[in-house]
């Protein structure tokens, strides 16, 4: 077998697999899936159909977000009694807001062999299109699900200094990018890359203010897989408007709620329902 051998000492091989385009998978993970002895799957029925359409018969375990912890133990043996044992996830490069960390923790802990077989990420994928400064930026996984914790988590990064980056599913895209808008003003620049490999395929770079309201007159743009990109506070648009909570919290100081909200929309541009709702918040 050419390339990283599959060991017999136990190894852990950690594989990247297509996140749609099932001919988006290298020689080299190939070779590991089908030489190891088998594979811990998040998926078994997504990884089984892989296997199946490159002709791969190895025996296939679940290792998912409900069973990690007993599982992680039942591998970790096999391993140190020298298996050979291969790692995916549904799609893409696990551990990225995938399961495997606790294995990959305990192994490195016990002296288990440990290699990364690299290939396709969504986040990778994505930042390689969006065209927004890839020199510094921070992966923050998926948003949080509530929606107070999640502006909180917006508003603490609304100055960060280099791209951010976040998955997201169809069932709370839009809200997050409302979100954003409020958060981080409606024209920061946001890239939104949905369905990626995939036959529906997307990517739009717009102010988030226009993204929003494109997925509002367009809700079949919210189904797919979302990889969301946010511009850095030190590269706007120009013109950017002041991000709305910000021009809240100081109107709100001063003035009437009513009054504030008012001032608000005429600076910021962002929806007065919207700016009310969120003071309301604030107070």
């Amino acid at each position: 077998m050419s390339g990283q051998e599959v060991s017999n000492g136990g190894v852990l091989h950690v594989v990247a697999t297509p996140i749609g385009n099932m001919a988006d998978i290298s020689l080299r993970a190939l070779e590991v899936l089908r030489e190891v002895d088998f594979i811990a799957a998040e998926d078994t029925r997504r990884t089984g159909r892989l296997l199946r359409h490159h002709g791969i018969h190895t025996p296939l375990i679940s290792l998912h977000d409900h069973n990690e912890a007993q599982r992680t133990d039942a591998v970790l043996g096999r391993l140190e009694e020298g298996a050979s044992v291969a790692l995916v996830s549904d799609a893409g490069t696990p551990l990225l807001s995938d399961p495997g960390f606790p294995l990959v923790r305990a192994c490195r802990q016990r002296g288990i062999r440990v290699v990364s077989v690299p290939g396709p990420s969504a986040l990778m994928a994505a930042l390689s299109v969006a065209g927004l400064p890839v020199d510094a930026f921070c992966f923050h996984g998926f948003p949080p699900r509530r929606a107070q914790a999640r502006r909180e988590r917006f508003a603490s990064l609304a100055d960060a200094p280099h791209t951010l980056v976040f998955y997201e599913s169809s069932h709370r895209v839009l809200e997050t990018l409302r979100d954003m808008a409020d958060c981080f003003g409606p024209q920061r620049r946001v890239c939104l890359a949905r369905e990626l490999t995939k036959r529906h395929e997307e990517v739009l770079c717009l102010p988030v203010g226009e993204l929003v309201q494109q997925l509002e007159a367009e809700p079949e743009r919210c189904r797919g897989e979302f990889v969301l990109l946010v511009a850095s506070a030190d590269d706007p648009p120009a013109g950017r408007a002041p991000a709305p909570d910000a021009v809240l919290q100081v109107l709100l100081e001063e003035l009437p709620l009513k009054q504030a909200v008012a001032l608000a929309a005429r600076i910021t541009g962002a929806p007065r329902n919207r700016l009310y709702r969120r003071a309301l918040e604030l107070s």
